[in-house]
């Protein structure tokens, strides 16, 4: 009986494997761009304003939050959140200066 049951697990795990083809890998390995876009459409959908997001090398993301994960898992997308006074002074630079 532990024969069979060690057989079936086997075949079940090859015929996983084999599912797996050139199809299917496309949809797991998403490029960090595409991604990278659908977080900025859900946080502006959401309306959060003052942000960055930045794709970096695993292991590398520094101090933000990791919102995701891209190119087969070698790349990570970190979120920082701006702080206010750097919100402000980016806003009153871009606005036009009395003369």
């Amino acid at each position: 009986m532990k024969v069979w049951t060690a057989a079936a697990a086997l075949l079940f795990v090859s015929a996983f494997g084999f599912g797996q083809t050139a199809e299917t890998a496309p949809a797991i390995r998403k490029p960090c761009e595409d991604l990278k876009a659908e977080i900025t459409q859900k946080l502006e959908t959401k309306g959060v304003a003052s942000y960055t997001l930045e794709i970096v090398d695993k292991g590398k993301e520094g101090e933000g939050k990791i919102v995701g994960s891209c190119d087969g898992g070698t790349k990570s997308i970190v979120y920082s959140r701006a702080s206010a006074s750097a919100a402000d002074a980016a806003s009153t630079s871009d606005e036009k200066k009395p003369q």
